[in-house]
């Protein structure tokens, strides 16, 4: 009891002290954007680290026997929330990438982009922009192996997942050329091409894949990777399991460190401004 007196004794002087010393209203904005940041840095880090245990909590696989035992003995012959380790491998003929050679993928993207400069007349500038977007994506049946143990799981409708981000494998920038009559019609439109952009990216046969979703086993041997029906999410990912994990990992670690920065300097400036204030209103005496 002797010690809450104390500290509503001492918590009243200095609400009383800091309500004699002025501060600005700037200083009191920024170190007031400073926690409120820290606030919402702390959050998303807790939010991210709760994302992570979930991640732990689902149960990891690769394709092989073991595998194919715990699906024949599970009800329904059905896992409904797993995440599947492996190397991808086309079921049939693989996809061929147009612009290398020997490239082959299970996915295929390719994007044509026209950038252009349109003329701002209020400022006076030409302003980037970007038309007549094209693009095609093309995919062929593809499943998860791990080599040595004959078992494959296929994977099903894998432009339904989230996080599918294909390795760009060609870039190509094409500069406009400009003619006479080019000329003219940009005078006219107040537009004129830039540069033509080539792109493509594939989902690389032999590459490492990890894929979350519900898993299901047909006809003896066949398992398939399906889109969860309980409304989890399905995700897929190019990278092995551990380094999807780190990366998460990184994100907390992120979050923390921006969390520890603004509540520091959030105290610093407060800090700060009370001194710089106090010592004003002591030369104020003194005087």
């Amino acid at each position: 009891m002797y010690t809450i007196c104390c500290v509503v004794c001492s918590s009243s002087y200095y609400a009383n002290t800091m309500s004699d010393i002025p501060i600005s209203s700037l200083t009191l904005i920024c170190v007031g954007s400073s926690f409120a940041f820290s606030g919402l840095f702390y959050h998303l880090c807790k939010q991210k680290r709760q994302e992570i245990q979930k991640l732990k909590e689902i149960p990891k696989f690769q394709p092989n026997e073991e595998l194919l035992k715990i699906l024949k003995a599970s009800p329904h012959k059905r896992l409904q929330y797993v995440a599947i380790e492996g190397q991808i491998e086309p079921d049939g003929e693989p996809l061929f990438s147009q612009y290398v050679p020997r490239c082959f993928g299970v996915i295929q993207r390719v994007i044509v982009q026209e950038h252009w400069k349109v003329w701002n007349s209020i400022t006076k500038t030409w302003a980037h922009t970007k038309k007549n977007n094209k693009q095609s994506t093309n995919t062929v049946p593809f499943s998860l192996v791990s080599f040595g143990s004959g078992v494959s799981v296929k994977v099903q409708s894998p432009l339904e997942a989230s996080g599918l981000y294909l390795e760009q494998v060609y870039r190509r920038l094409r500069t406009a050329k400009e003619g006479f009559m080019g000329f003219v019609a940009q005078e006219i439109t107040q537009e004129k091409p830039k540069v033509l952009e080539e792109c493509e990216e594939l989902l690389r046969v032999g590459a490492t894949l990890t894929g979350f979703g519900e898993l299901v086993l047909e006809r003896g041997r066949v398992l398939k990777l399906l889109p969860p029906r309980d409304g989890r999410e399905y995700i897929l990912v190019a990278t092995d399991y551990k380094s999807f994990l780190q990366r998460h990992e990184d994100s907390v670690t992120m979050w923390k460190l921006l969390t520890a920065v603004f509540g520091i300097a959030g105290t610093a400036l407060l800090a700060w401004a009370i001194y710089k204030a106090y010592c004003r209103q002591n030369v104020k005496r003194d005087k």
